[in-house]
């Protein structure tokens, strides 16, 4: 996931992804013109590196891989699911991947009240779709889950982009 948040860290957190990894490209706040810059040059480096590139927001044509949530476009078909209900609602409006959140307490949402892996397991459990765990992630919490095809993350990719490990 990206955001603002990620600044410069960005492109180390590109660099780092694994290949055939996902990149769910944000970045609400940022004004039209530029997300779309931005958009095109996270884009190129994710094609060149094997990674999938889903795009969020309400404007289409970024020559993206698929949608985050349900904005206009085609492809791959990402959604969040807070609960089961609304697990099962992305899945019948044609989701492919669910990312279930928040798993734990996150800086994205201050105050909201996480589900605990659990909670989380139960809301993706039996679901014909690839169920991905957000919120507080990290690898050595994704390693302590049972349940989820994989795990994303801000915050955990931030600390990649100083210099951290």
């Amino acid at each position: 996931m990206t955001d603002e948040r990620l600044g410069d860290g960005l492109w180390a957190a590109l660099r780092r992804l694994p290949r055939g990894s996902g990149v769910v490209f944000r970045h609400y706040a940022t004004a039209a013109r530029e997300r779309r810059m931005l958009f095109r040059r996270v884009a190129r480096i994710a094609r060149a590196r094997g990674l999938v590139v889903v795009r969020a927001g309400k404007q289409a044509g970024f020559g993206e891989d698929g949608v985050h949530g349900r904005g206009p476009g085609q492809g791959l078909r990402t959604a969040p699911a807070h609960d089961r209900r609304e697990a099962v609602a992305a899945m019948r409006r044609g989701a492919d991947v669910l990312f279930v959140s928040p798993v734990f307490a996150t800086r994205s949402h201050p105050g909201a009240e996480a589900l605990g892996a659990r909670k989380a397991r139960r809301i993706a459990q039996g679901l014909p779709v690839i169920a991905i765990a957000l919120g507080g992630m990290d690898s050595r919490r994704f390693r302590t889950l049972a349940g989820f095809d994989g795990w994303a993350a801000i915050d955990a990719w931030r600390s990649l982009g100083s210099g951290a490990k």
